[in-house]
């Protein structure tokens, strides 16, 4: 017999609203908690349709973000296994969820489809991060980077102005960790070398902001300022998530926490000037199914990082009073970018609008990104959407 199921979290909003959309559309479904993966591999696998919900999270440790990951994306390889073995028809295929897991392979797809997105700063990847000659290019220097580490003299002694005198880089804190140091240094020459003085930090891998951060720096003051929801825990020292705004000015502060958060290994993007909406700016959340978009959600802040659960403030993109040829251009975008991801039905997107041309820029695709709390508490478009697709399966493959 064909039947729904959702892997998911019992009792979650997400569960809870998928239950109510799929009450209105006359179907039930079959839930599997994520707590007891992995599953035995019986015959009931065979003629599903499956939809994959986020495992939840308990760590707001972010050096516990990229283990997280891993973790999951072993779940989701084990899962596409057994979609391949069994007739299992996916919401969202596994291999796609996994896709868009990595920010920065993300990012280049889009990129190489010719979509526009908030640009990634070039000389800032993994590789280059890693490269012992990514910052100086006396093989001595190098060494001590491998080796154990600079003093505050001779971190003074490296090269490059970055608009930093040599004193001010002597002060930037050991604290910052031999990687640490090389990576700020590294981003203070992408930044100067590109005349890009602000830009955005974001883990690979994470999402709700965690890790994310706004950093701007004025080379000829050499005075910077960081906003992000990232602080150092008092007691344990790590670098942890909040659901707080804080913004940093301190040099030294500003340059271990930015050290610290590149460890982490992050995509490193310009800072656009967003549209505003009186006297807020904004950018969008857009949610696209099977090839149009559900809903659309501005998202108004009085600071850089516009996510709702820091008190931003939520707007239906139709209150925007945006032209139509703009909002006929975003929800194209959308399509197109989703289409981008095979096996991907399902989409949550951020929309940057540019500052004075509108012009739109894709900022992320999530393949999990359909929970919106101002969709479930009015018409829960987007769940009745999929307890569709779902009765639409059921019903062309009934025996």
């Amino acid at each position: 017999m064909r039947q729904a199921v959702v892997l998911g979290s019992p009792g979650t909003k997400r569960t809870v609203y998928l239950e109510k959309g799929a009450q209105a559309a006359g179907i039930v479904f079959r839930l599997l908690d994520w707590k007891d993966f992995p599953f035995e591999q019986e015959t009931s696998w065979e003629n599903l349709f499956l939809k994959i919900d986020p495992p939840l999270w308990e760590s707001c440790r972010l050096d516990e973000l990229n283990a997280l990951t891993r973790d999951y994306e072993g779940k989701l390889q084990w899962l596409a296994d057994l979609g391949a073995r069994h007739q299992i028809a996916f919401l969202n295929r596994p291999e796609a969820i996994r896709a868009l897991l990595d920010k920065r392979g993300c990012k280049r797809t889009l990129a190489m489809a010719g979509i526009p997105v908030t640009e990634e700063l070039e000389g800032m990847g993994r590789a280059e991060m890693l490269s012992e000659h990514a910052v100086v290019s006396e093989a001595d220097t190098a060494v001590k980077y491998a080796d154990g580490g600079l003093s505050g003299a001779e971190r003074a002694e490296m090269p490059g102005s970055y608009g930093l005198s040599g004193a001010e880089r002597a002060e930037m804190p050991d604290s910052c960790g031999l990687s640490g140091a090389n990576r700020v240094e590294q981003l203070l020459d992408a930044m100067e070398r590109h005349r890009v003085f602000q830009v955005f930090l974001k883990p690979v891998y994470g999402s709700g902001a965690a890790g994310a951060a706004a950093f701007r720096w004025q080379p000829h003051s050499g005075r910077v300022v960081l906003y992000t929801c990232g602080m150092v825990d008092s007691v344990t020292g790590r670098l942890v998530n909040t659901k707080r705004l804080r913004k940093f000015t301190d040099k030294n502060q500003v340059f271990s926490m930015v050290g610290r958060l590149l460890e982490l290994d992050c995509v490193a993007e310009r800072w656009y000037a967003k549209a505003e909406h009186d006297g807020f700016s904004y950018d969008l959340r857009a949610v696209v199914q099977d090839g149009r978009m559900d809903f659309l959600l501005a998202r108004l802040s009085s600071g850089p990082i516009t996510n709702l659960h820091l008190n931003n403030h939520p707007l239906s993109g139709e209150e925007l009073g945006l032209p139509s040829y703009i909002m006929d251009e975003v929800e194209q975008l959308c399509i197109r970018a989703a289409e981008c991801f095979p096996g991907l039905r399902s989409a949550g997107i951020d929309i940057l609008l540019e500052k004075g041309s509108l012009r739109p820029r894709i900022i992320e695709l999530n393949g999990q990104g359909d929970l919106i709390y101002q969709d479930i508490f009015d018409k829960n478009k987007i769940y009745r959407h999929q307890a569709e697709m779902m009765k639409e399966w059921m019903y062309k493959n009934q025996i």
